[in-house]
């Protein structure tokens, strides 16, 4: 926490000498700690918590591109869009014990949103523990919620953005049915070997999901708070739904399959031998699901506890054909039917 005081130290001067300390703050996600004591995130679905009393607390945010949004007691307060920096008051509250809560709606990696802190108004800080359940959802924009809240299809770049809600995803959904944490490692047209249309050769999601910040080379090192029970790939979408082209790393479609089974085992390995404890559920769309089948074939080999699940029907009537609030209400249906059959130690 005096890391985060350092972050806005300045704010707090001008505030005056009896400004009350910070938060203490559960991060929902991974983040990087700047120098000045922000918490500054690239992957979606990032989210902050922490407890006070008071009629009032201050959320200090520096937004850029994302849009996010504030909860006290599960209650939406404020939205804050693209460009916000600085503090926003949230008042009105009655006395007593309050939960707050800030959540990152939209999609952008670069690592540019920062999170500065919560502060309590006329009230104290109170501490905040960590949830015993955690799931880790690793995927591409079906994952990120992309233009979830959107009722088109045809859609520019800017709508796409105003309109997605990782929150709203099915990920998310799902870990709030089992008051679970969570953590979204995923990028819109991103694969397991090939990206949508052969985009950005090589950087496929499992090159990228040691990162702590997606566009930034630094890995994760310390895993000791996140050792989630349940861990979901939802991965396969883009490296099937456009043609193998002239030039590209695989002579045809079935070299391209081939090379998806064989790095898919070995992604899921490579994650299990990290996070022993997790059980994995790796689900499949229509054009991959018998690969999905065969890649937990081999990885059951390993004694990895592993689950399939194929992805249910879906109007996908939301921008670009993708999946709409009522289609990510149908994947965390489907999906928390298949985990209720597991036998998870929560």
């Amino acid at each position: 926490m005096k890391r985060i005081w350092a972050a806005v130290a300045a704010m707090l001067l001008v505030a005056g000498a009896d400004a009350p300390a910070p938060i203490p703050v559960y991060e929902g996600g991974r983040v990087v700690r700047d120098a000045d004591g922000a918490l500054r995130s690239g992957w979606p679905g990032v989210y902050f918590e922490g407890r006070f009393t008071g009629r009032a607390v201050d959320v200090g945010v520096e937004t850029k591109r994302e849009q996010v949004r504030v909860l006290v007691d599960g209650v939406e307060k404020a939205r804050l869009g693209e460009g916000f920096s600085g503090r926003k008051r949230i008042g009105g509250l009655r006395p007593g014990a309050h939960l707050v809560r800030l959540e990152r709606l939209t999609e952008s990696q670069p690592g540019d949103f920062r999170f500065l802190g919560f502060w309590p108004v006329d009230g104290k800080a109170l501490p905040i523990t960590a949830r015993v359940r955690q799931i880790e959802i690793i995927g591409d924009s079906h994952s990120v919620g992309y233009a979830d809240t959107s009722t088109v299809r045809d859609c520019d770049s800017a709508k796409v953005h105003a309109t997605t809600d990782t929150q709203q995803a099915y990920g998310p959904l799902l870990a709030r049915r089992f008051d679970a944490d969570y953590r979204v490692i995923a990028w819109s047209g991103y694969g397991i070997v090939r990206n949508y249309d052969g985009k950005a050769p090589g950087e496929s999601l499992p090159f990228l999901y040691p990162r702590i910040i997606p566009g930034e080379t630094a890995e994760l090192r310390v895993r000791d708070a996140w050792h989630p029970q349940l861990i979901v790939i939802y991965l396969g979408t883009n490296d099937f739904s456009t043609p193998v082209k002239p030039g590209e790393a695989w002579a045809d479609e079935a070299a391209l399959r081939r090379a998806w089974h064989q790095r898919y085992v070995g992604f899921v390995r490579e994650i299990a031998a990290n996070q022993p404890q997790a059980q994995f559920v790796l689900v499949g769309g229509p054009s991959f699901a018998t690969d999905v089948q065969s890649v937990a074939a081999e990885l059951a080999t390993s004694h990895i506890k592993v689950t399939t699940m194929r992805t249910p029907e879906m109007a996908l009537d939301s921008c670009h054909w993708h999946p709409s609030l009522k289609d990510q209400r149908a994947l965390a249906d489907t999906l928390d039917k298949t985990v209720s059959g597991m036998r998870i130690l929560w």
